[in-house]
């Protein structure tokens, strides 16, 4: 391989810079560029780094981590500078000069995959640890890291291993009666220790995604029914103008903040109403926008005005599809001001006063799916995850159905080879060129 070289640091001005440098010729570079010629692996050694022309570029410190014991597994050289872009990209030219290229996205972490420091799964957890919004999702993402999610697929695919053994064992001996019995333990044992475990585990995955991924709340209902309060009230701040005057908010409007350690995205939206001005209306379209997208819609009802509390008060389309397939949940705000009989599906709430907020907390954790889901389970974080152990249970299942025939028992094992090779595609196990691209392609320059 070619030897490498990055900014590993993000753009702009920081205390430290770092640039880094990997593969073969990364400890004569070093020696080249600097006024150390002795490099000693895993001590930090004061530089001064020189231009073609004996000028200096910089001072920092130097670090030198030999081969194999590295994060690439090659010779790998951090220059810790002067955070100065300017400062940084003229070393990493000098650097270029001296025979690196440049690193494209991922290139030191497919390094370090290629090279056996890590699997695929733990590549993808690099990104995750850096993506992460909430320190949950920072805490999961660390698991992946140090391999627990990969120990979990290989035992997996030990027991799969297992399981084509027994039968490629009955191949061999098709001379021989096979009892029944037989058929109905493997039938046992993999229903218990792959079906069982793998549909377990893809339940996860609906929560795993979203503590990465997100999810976007929406807020609709008529005008001056207090959509606005209830935003700044989850914020903590006053991000939205609150007004008595009908139609004051005319944009969609954004926060985020999380619940339970998934980030949401909450939505202030336009007061859904007919109107005759121009900008109003394109607020409301932008909203029914906002809430078609919406992962969670909340619609705001006020309790003094009974006219607000059913869906059809709107003439909109849009808005009366809400109210069969999108309402998630129903609140009924101003329950301060008014104690009118209201439907039983409104939870109460008193934005200005920050009464009801905690019930709509826990009823947004339960429609996010983290009540059940403690702190310690193992999620399943991606969809390229979720894909390969939903192909791979498809064969183990096909398998099983072939099973209770001896003259199919070549399809079995065909079925679960195919399984396990699925489950090593998360591990990067196999020939999965265009997988490395894929996951690759995520990364920035420098990791």
């Amino acid at each position: 391989m070619s030897t490498i070289a990055a900014i590993a640091t993000p753009a702009g001005r920081g205390g430290v810079g770092i640039v880094r440098i990997s593969g073969e010729a990364a400890a004569s570079i070093a020696k080249k560029l600097s006024d150390q010629k002795i490099l000693s692996p895993r001590h930090v050694q004061l530089c001064h780094w020189y231009d073609a022309d004996h000028s200096l570029i910089d001072s920092g410190v130097m670090l030198y981590f030999q081969m194999p014991h590295s994060y690439t597994g090659e010779d790998v050289i951090e220059l810790q500078a002067h955070g100065s872009p300017v400062l940084l990209r003229a070393l990493l030219q000098r650097v270029f000069d001296l025979g690196a290229s440049p690193a494209e996205p991922g290139a030191f972490t497919r390094r370090a995959v290629e090279n056996g420091k890590m699997d695929l799964s733990q590549a993808e957890a690099v990104i995750a640890c850096i993506d992460a919004s909430t320190l949950r999702a920072a805490k999961l993402a660390q698991r992946h890291l140090h391999g627990e999610f990969g120990a979990k697929v290989q035992s997996l695919m030990h027991d799969l291993t297992g399981a084509v053994a027994h039968v490629e064992a009955c191949l061999d001996f098709p001379e021989e009666e096979i009892p029944a019995l037989l058929f109905d333990q493997i039938h046992a044992d993999v229903s218990e220790q792959l079906v069982k475990p793998i549909r377990a585990w893809l339940a996860t995955a609906s929560l795993g995604e979203r503590l990465f991924d997100g999810v976007t709340v929406a807020i609709v209902g008529a005008p001056n029914v207090g959509k606005s309060s209830l935003l700044n009230a989850l914020s903590g701040r006053d991000r939205a103008i609150v007004s008595d005057i009908p139609g004051t908010t005319r944009d969609v409007l954004e926060i985020d903040f999380e619940v339970d350690g998934i980030p949401v995205r909450l939505v202030d939206t336009a007061g859904m109403r007919s109107s005759d001005d121009v900008i109003e209306q394109e607020g409301i379209r932008r909203a029914e926008v906002a809430a078609d997208d919406a992962d969670i819609v909340l619609f705001v009802a006020d309790a003094s005005r009974p006219e607000t509390w059913q869906v059809e008060y709107y003439a909109d389309d849009a808005v009366n599809r809400h109210e069969e397939h999108h309402i998630d949940i129903k609140l009924m705000n101003k329950t301060d001001l008014a104690q009118d009989d209201y439907p039983e599906i409104y939870l109460p709430l008193s934005a200005k006063h920050g009464i009801g907020l905690d019930a709509l907390m826990e009823r947004l954790a339960e429609l996010l799916g983290t009540v059940d889901a403690g702190e310690e389970s193992l999620l399943v974080t991606r969809s390229r995850h979720r894909e390969s152990l939903q192909l791979a249970l498809q064969h183990i299942e096909q398998g099983l159905g072939l099973l209770g025939s001896e003259e199919k028992f070549d399809l079995v094992a065909l079925e679960w080879r195919r399984g396990w090779t699925s489950l090593g595609e998360i591990l990067g196990i196999g020939d999965i060129e265009f997988i490395l691209d894929r996951v690759f392609s995520e990364f920035c320059v420098g990791k």
